[in-house]
């Protein structure tokens, strides 16, 4: 079993998803047993967004971004469907964008966006490029079924950044695989309450449903399918000779991504980690490329420097003082209040002395931080 996942670049016009179409057909011609998770088309969940921002503030101006929207998706259609196959597909589509323009329409009467309610409106994104992607590969000799995963992944009420609830997830799954032999076109991203409410699962989230999909049918490898030969050893806009990584550990991939590389978010593929599932990063525009394999252990020789990566817009704070020397619970302190406040750190070091404590947060937060510290030592300011 090979898990492929395409996101939003992959899934940009016409051209790129009839791409899509010849590697699902080759590489399930190659593998016999395939499953495909897709994203929203490009671009279109930022739109969401958008739309859905505009809706809220009780203005019509979303209307007509709704309207564009659902051009893009129709015009989608008519390019890679045949004429004599459109008209099911076209009224589907324009159900969907009429249930969606409703939904928005009582953001705008409420003038409120809860985070479930953007949930909803952000799953449109990829129900609606998994149903035309599954409409296109049966016509095109590579019979599908449409599975929105709302039906499989059962998770908690956290909206916007919703937790797997795994062992049903993987039931659901299991039982569902085992009496559907078809190849399934499966919407990431999103997934649904006990109740049937939907969530979505943050970022990377349909990178996280490939895995959990992955984990649950033991696959043999995840592959996923971006823009690029993988992940490289650096930033090629800064380092113009960079070059795509082979192989690399979860912990290699884990320590980039951190520091600034974006071909993969590792926290969404650890439920291939704890399955020990290899995960291929694959470029959709040069598929025989080998690509970046991530595993658990190195396959490769040692290499002292696997990649070069950065984080722009970063800030330190320093905070130190004599008063915080043999003190206990500084630390804890200031992380806490941190915390309360939202503010995630990056980089943290300690001077032996105990005299000072350097974090980083993104440039953006660096005010709140500042705020947050002043008030949590307040009275040990005062002192000194």
């Amino acid at each position: 079993m090979i898990i492929l996942k395409f996101g939003g670049s992959s899934l940009n016009s016409s051209d790129h998803i009839r791409r899509v179409i010849e590697i699902i057909d080759r590489t399930n011609k190659e593998y016999q047993e395939i499953a495909v998770v897709v994203s929203a088309f490009g671009g279109v969940t930022e739109e969401l967004i958008r739309i859905s921002r505009e809706a809220v503030s009780g203005e019509n101006d979303y209307v007509q971004r709704l309207k564009k929207l659902e051009d893009r998706h129709m015009e989608m259609v008519k390019a890679c469907i045949y004429i004599n196959c459109q008209s099911h597909l076209l009224a589907t589509v324009k159900m969907m964008f009429n249930e969606l323009e409703d939904v928005l329409h009582g953001v705008q009467l409420v003038k409120e966006l809860t985070m479930r309610t953007l949930d909803f409106i952000l799953s449109f994104g990829e129900r609606l490029s998994a149903y035309i992607i599954t409409c296109i590969c049966s016509q095109d000799s590579v019979p599908a079924e449409y599975l929105d995963s709302r039906d499989m992944v059962k998770t908690n009420a956290d909206f916007g950044f919703a937790k797997v609830d795994v062992l049903n997830t993987f039931k659901n799954i299991e039982e569902y695989f085992s009496a559907h032999p078809l190849l399934q076109i499966i919407t990431g991203f999103i997934g649904s309450t006990c109740n049937n409410e939907t969530t979505t699962l943050g970022r990377g989230g349909s990178d996280y449903t490939a895995s959990i999909f992955g984990a649950a049918l033991h696959a043999d490898e995840i592959q996923i399918c971006t823009d690029v030969n993988g992940v490289l050893t650096g930033d090629p806009r800064k380092i113009p000779h960079a070059f795509p990584i082979l192989h690399m550990t979860y912990k290699e991939a884990m320590e980039m991504s951190h520091f600034g590389a974006k071909v993969i978010y590792p926290p969404t593929i650890q439920p291939a980690l704890e399955c020990n599932i290899p995960v291929r990063i694959k470029n959709t525009f040069d598929p025989d490329a080998e690509g970046t394999l991530i595993t658990a252990d190195s396959l490769s020789q040692h290499i002292p420097v696997r990649g070069i990566s950065s984080i722009e817009n970063i800030s330190l704070v320093n905070v130190e003082g004599s008063g915080m020397i043999g003190v206990t619970g500084i630390a804890g302190r200031l992380f806490s209040a941190l915390a309360r406040e939202h503010i995630n750190i990056i980089l943290i070091t300690q001077a032996s002395s105990e005299h000072s404590i350097c974090f980083a947060v993104q440039s953006v937060f660096v005010e709140a931080a500042k705020d947050a510290v002043e008030k949590e030592f307040a009275l040990e300011m005062q002192a000194h």
